[in-house]
């Protein structure tokens, strides 16, 4: 007896495997209008999450007629420290919490390059739809399109409630900041 019990449970839960589960309702705000789904991001997809984005900016800035940039380590080091810390800080400014600026910040991580610019964000959305809101500015644009960049870092935090602190820095690794201060 006990055989057969066990042996209708079995089926049972391999037939309840089978069937299609109904679609999730979507969630919705206060006013009435769907949510949208939580973009989340996996421990595995820093290395492709860097690297589509890298291919977005250097399509843009192949548009404009400006010279591909590589993704520098250092520069993702910085990119990265300063995503946690504003998180930690939960506001998006381009301060440390230690007072420091982003020309410190990516000093102190060792680029012997020149730093040109920062874009940060603090959303919900994803590497490409940041891009886009940054292309939409004139400031953060500049950012991306500048001439002189050769090296990106790029990286995020992301919060257990989903929202994403994003970094991207642009350097011009050709020159030592050392021998722009001379010039």
């Amino acid at each position: 007896m006990m055989r057969l019990f066990s042996l209708i449970c079995v089926l049972a839960v391999s037939l309840s495997a089978c069937t299609t589960p109904e679609p999730a309702e979507p969630r919705m705000g206060a006013d009435g209008k769907p949510l949208p789904r939580l973009y989340r991001i996996g421990f595995g997809d820093k290395s492709e999450i860097q690297y589509r984005m890298l291919d977005a900016v250097n399509s843009l800035r192949q548009a404009s007629g400006a010279q591909p940039v590589k993704l520098n380590s250092r520069l993702n080091a910085a990119a990265d420290t300063h995503s946690r810390d504003m998180s930690r800080q939960n506001r998006p400014w381009h301060f440390g919490s230690d007072g420091s600026s982003p020309l410190e910040r990516v000093q102190r991580i060792g680029y012997d390059g020149v730093f040109l610019g920062e874009n940060i964000s603090e959303t919900y959305e994803t590497e490409l739809q940041t891009l886009s809101a940054w292309m939409e500015e004139e400031s953060t644009k500049r950012v991306i399109l500048n001439k002189q960049a050769n090296d990106m870092g790029f990286a995020w935090h992301q919060e257990s409630n989903g929202k994403i602190w994003w970094t991207l820095i642009m350097g011009d690794g050709s020159k030592s900041a050392e021998a722009q201060v001379t010039e």
